[in-house]
């Protein structure tokens, strides 16, 4: 069975979307806008934001669907703080620089997999909202 973990996942390595974009999109459903929208939404926050200096995008892209779920700012911050602490308990980082070791040269976690991860902790908080 394809789950919306899996298809965000390939949605990235099939390359026809970034990190934010590929959790974006995989839940246009639930957030209520189509998916070109989406793919607008996402399209500056993959590689950390744009320049791996930030946030991992698909965390972006998690925070981005979160609120419009919920639609609801505490809600969303809530649900946002616990999926930074679980990604960042699991991955060792969520800053994408560091994901990738750049300036270190060791790889935390691949794009993939984090994109993996931000898709199983955001459907672990939509669980009790869709």
């Amino acid at each position: 069975m394809e789950t919306r973990k899996n298809i965000a996942v390939e949605k990235l390595v099939r390359g026809t979307h970034n990190c934010a974009q590929a959790i974006i999109c995989t839940y246009a459903d639930l957030a209520g806008i189509d998916e070109e929208t989406d793919r607008a939404l996402g399209s500056s926050f993959g590689a950390g934001m744009g320049n791996m200096e930030g946030t991992c995008g698909a965390l972006v892209g998690a925070g981005i669907v979160l609120g419009l779920v919920t639609k609801d700012r505490a809600t969303a911050r809530k649900g946002m703080r616990q999926i930074m602490t679980q990604f960042q308990e699991r991955n060792g980082a969520t800053q994408c620089k560091l994901l990738k070791g750049v300036g270190t040269g060791a790889v935390l976690r691949e794009c993939a997999g984090c994109v993996a991860d931000a898709a199983e902790l955001l459907e672990e908080q939509l669980s009790s909202h869709i």
